[in-house]
């Protein structure tokens, strides 16, 4: 598919820079061909207006200022006097017979009009009537022809090479601007696979409870309490996995979080309290370090919940004898909630993946959960317009920073 779309996105690409080079190259050919035609005319007006004795001498400099169409446009005129009789007043570089010439001259007369093209010839003329005879001046139209055919191939050969480079940079501007629709891809198929690797396990385990209830109807349900319990704390798991991707799915397509004012001092006590029953049964010390009066516009329950996330998996990592310091202060005009944890440092290859979605890796990620919590924490972050960053070293432990805006 994303093939599909890489070659989608190249022959739009590619048809709209050939309809903006095409429309150009018309543009380009049309003043060619009037440009032309304007100089053919002008050889055409100097010649029926060249004297018979020839033009006076130019002094030195104004030769800069002549005109000087007549000597690149084949042109000739003819006069006609009251007789009938011919006489070439100028042929500048034309040779052509008296029969000739006669032939043409009857072609204008018999046409009529003072100007017009002759195509049988291939030339263009102009007439105009003068006192005692009547002047017609004839110019070649094959050097526009010869012009127009090399600006034309000119046109074609650079509208190629135009056409080719821009294939060539829309190959590359393709791979460029599908590559986050790609990773998108990638992650939403791992995700499919993880969800359904992760599924599986608690499903197999109500199949096979649910069979072992089956295979003995003739029990109660106080001797088969072990297989129902089992049942149900799967199905418990389940529950709350399915309820973790969701909010994952919603936090990707939903609008921002409804904000209202709530204390984010509060929200880190109502955490830290419970935690300390937490810590203790794990052989950690809990320390905090809460700023009072710290208020926020977001949404309480979200925010609750990435607190408690950070202190769990803080509370998971920091070891028995070990500690886990928590720090809520004011940062200029953002707030900034610390979680540090001693233990076992993450590796550096794994700190760049934490926060995506079932990775888990030991030591860095918890063995028993789905690897579902960091993406969340980072989901509740990045909905209240913050930031979410971990750092870790055997000498300093493992730190989660969350910068929130006030507003």
């Amino acid at each position: 598919m994303l093939q599909k779309l890489r070659w989608k996105f190249i022959l739009i690409n590619m048809s709209l820079v050939f309809l903006v080079l095409l429309l150009l190259a018309l543009m380009q050919v049309a003043a060619a061909v009037q440009q032309q035609r304007d100089a053919t005319n002008a050889a055409l007006r100097l010649a029926i207006a060249w004297p018979e004795e020839g033009p006076d001498p130019l002094e030195l400099g104004d030769s800069l200022h002549a005109p000087a169409v007549e000597h690149m446009v084949p042109a000739l005129c003819i006069a006609i006097d009251g007789a009938g009789e011919l006489r070439v007043i100028t042929d500048g570089t034309v040779h052509i017979s008296q029969e000739s010439l006669e032939d043409l001259v009857e072609l204008v007369l018999d046409r009529g009009s003072a100007a017009g093209e002759l195509e049988e010839a291939g030339l263009r003329y102009l007439l105009r009537d003068g006192p005692g005879e009547t002047r017609v001046a004839f110019a070649d139209l094959t050097w526009e022809q010869t012009s127009l055919r090399g600006q034309l191939l000119t046109l074609f050969l650079a509208l190629a090479a135009a056409l080719g480079g821009f294939f060539l940079i829309s190959l590359f501007l393709s791979r460029w601007a599908l590559k986050p629709v790609e990773r998108s891809w990638k992650q939403q198929q791992q995700f499919i696979a993880d969800a359904s690797h992760e599924l599986k396990t608690p499903l197999t385990v109500i199949l096979a409870d649910t069979g072992l209830l089956l295979a003995h109807p003739e029990d109660t349900v106080d001797k088969q309490r072990k297989w129902v319990e089992y049942i149900r704390a799967e199905a418990g798991r389940m529950k709350a996995l399915v309820e973790d991707m969701l909010f994952l799915a919603r936090s990707d397509n939903a609008a921002a979080p409804v904000r209202q004012p709530c204390s984010l001092t509060d929200l880190a006590w109502s955490c830290l309290l419970p935690f300390e029953a937490v810590a203790f049964e794990a052989g950690v010390t809990l320390n905090s370090q809460v700023e009072e009066g710290l208020t926020i516009q977001g949404d309480q329950e979200q925010l609750r919940r990435l607190i408690m996330i950070l202190l769990d998996n803080a509370c998971k990592y920091a070891g028995a004898g070990g500690s886990v310091e928590v720090s809520l202060a004011r940062r200029q005009d953002r707030l900034c909630l610390t979680v540090d944890n001693t233990g076992e440092p993450i590796p550096p290859e794994h700190l760049p993946h934490l926060f995506e979605r079932f990775y888990r890796s030991d030591p860095a990620r918890p063995q028993g959960g789905y690897g579902l919590g960091l993406a969340i924490a980072q989901a509740i972050v990045a909905g209240h317009r913050g930031t979410i960053s971990v750092s870790s070293s055997r000498e300093e432990g493992t730190r989660f920073t969350v910068l929130l805006p006030r507003q």
